[in-house]
């Protein structure tokens, strides 16, 4: 009899337990909610978000009655028009999810049309404390906490070094000169010497070459939603890459350098960490002989004299405004998701940076030890250097930045284009040489305008 009232005792304080866990957070395991999610990975990381999903659903999920169900995989681009277009109510578009993977512009159009829950009410002081502070940081806006960080890109230094071997050691150079970007442009030289003409260096981005090298030379590249092309500091980056683009000794192109680097076209980038699986493994050279490639990734370089300051990109997670009860399982969610352990998972096979001070600590290490891809482990290590080095820059929240970006891209490349056409001409051609010094000068007046 005493062993009967003890058990039923124990089960009614079970049942009381868990109607007081549904009092608190207004969860029931018994009675779960469901929530949607719109995600932008494809390929790869897919598959990972969708074993983490499944992992979630069946131990915490369970536990607290959540289930996630990812409803729409799309672009960044095409998440963004659709995500507008629902919360406009538009004819035929699809209602909103309950979370949603997306940039912090597309957040301030829900955040003026009152639809996301400011996350800042959903965690404490001591739950933020964990994350890195700038990346919370660019999800605020507002007056409020919108986006919250679940893995963030950067850029670093690529390099074939077993091309750059050959290089080098022909030519006395080493690794420690392409710490700054002039010291990359005088090495693109004497490998355009080297090589007979090849070019050594492109930047993926010549916008954010720009928008971070201001900020290393301490000022801005975006002001008043317009660029700063007149500043005198503006024409030292104009310099170390427009000289060497028309010269030939730095690519002109329009796509990836990783397109390039399959080729041997050229041997050394500047890149989104997110980038990195897409370097290839071998070169093949116009006469169709192939060649291993083995990588040193490099801290992004910084203009002489500049900080330390990289690009910091990456989108974030965000509520969609509904239920406190979802809300709250959204933040439940949110919260196992960006744990190191699993944070972790997501982010190391795939070049993205973790969003928690822990995880680029001693769970970092470990992750690298059990990490066999060899270029992610390069770029963990490096990683680590530059988030004890290293500030990272926010890109401005305003409307035209797009826009801003790709007129600049497009612009700055057909004058480099014309540029190197015009010094390709031999003199005797002409009757008279161009200087390089006298093609920058003339096309940067021309560009300002």
């Amino acid at each position: 009899m005493k062993v009967r009232i003890i058990c039923l005792i124990l089960i009614l304080l079970f049942f009381a337990n868990l109607i007081g866990c549904s009092a608190k957070d207004g969860l029931d395991p018994r009675k779960p909610v469901t929530l949607t999610m719109w995600h932008n990975y494809g390929g790869q990381m897919k598959n990972l978000m969708d074993e983490m999903i499944d992992e979630f659903n069946r131990t915490i999920g369970i536990e607290k009655g959540i289930i996630i169900s990812v409803t729409t995989i799309s672009g960044s681009n095409t998440l963004h028009d659709n995500l507008i277009s629902a919360a406009q109510e538009d004819p035929g578009a699809p209602e909103l999810p309950d979370l949603a993977v997306l940039y912090p512009k597309t957040a301030l159009k829900l955040v003026e049309k009152d639809l996301l829950a400011d996350l800042s009410d959903l965690f404490t002081a001591e739950d933020l404390a964990v994350y890195i502070p700038r990346f919370l940081e660019e999800g605020r806006f507002a007056e409020g906490l919108f986006v919250f960080p679940i893995a963030k890109s950067t850029e670093v230094l690529f390099v074939n070094n077993s091309i750059f071997g050959r290089f080098a050691a022909d030519t006395d150079t080493a690794y420690e000169d392409l710490s700054t970007f002039e010291g990359i442009m005088r090495t693109a030289d004497k490998y355009y010497e080297w090589s007979g003409g090849k070019a050594f260096y492109m930047p993926d981005s010549v916008f954010n070459l720009a928008l971070i090298g201001m900020a290393q030379l301490g000022e801005e590249f975006i002001e008043n939603s317009e660029l700063n092309v007149i500043d005198e500091k503006y024409k030292r980056i104009w310099d170390s890459y427009f000289i060497p683009a028309a010269k030939g000794s730095a690519a002109v192109f329009n796509g990836y350098s990783t397109d390039l680097f399959k080729t041997g076209d050229v041997i050394c980038s500047t890149g989104s960490t997110a980038g990195v699986l897409f370097y290839p493994p071998t070169v093949t050279y116009a006469n169709n002989t192939k060649e291993d490639a083995e990588y040193v990734i490099l801290p992004y370089p910084v203009f002489e004299g500049g900080k330390k300051i990289a690009l910091q990109r990456g989108s974030g997670m965000c509520v969609i405004k509904s239920t406190k009860q979802k809300e709250i399982a959204a933040a439940i969610f949110l919260k196992w998701f960006t744990a190191p352990e699993q944070n972790l998972r997501f982010t190391a096979s795939s070049g993205y940076l973790p969003v928690t001070k822990t995880a680029f600590g001693i769970a970092m290490d470990r992750q690298i030890e059990g990490i066999s891809e060899e270029n992610i482990k390069k770029l963990l290590d490096t990683l680590m250097i530059m988030q004890a080095e290293y500030d990272f820059f926010i890109p401005p929240l305003i409307e035209n930045y797009d826009e801003l970006q790709k007129g600049y891209e497009v612009k700055l490349k057909k004058a480099a284009k014309s540029a190197k056409d015009e010094f390709d001409i031999p003199a005797e051609a002409t009757g008279k040489g161009v200087s390089l010094e006298v093609l920058s000068r003339n096309a940067y007046e021309s560009f300002i305008k």
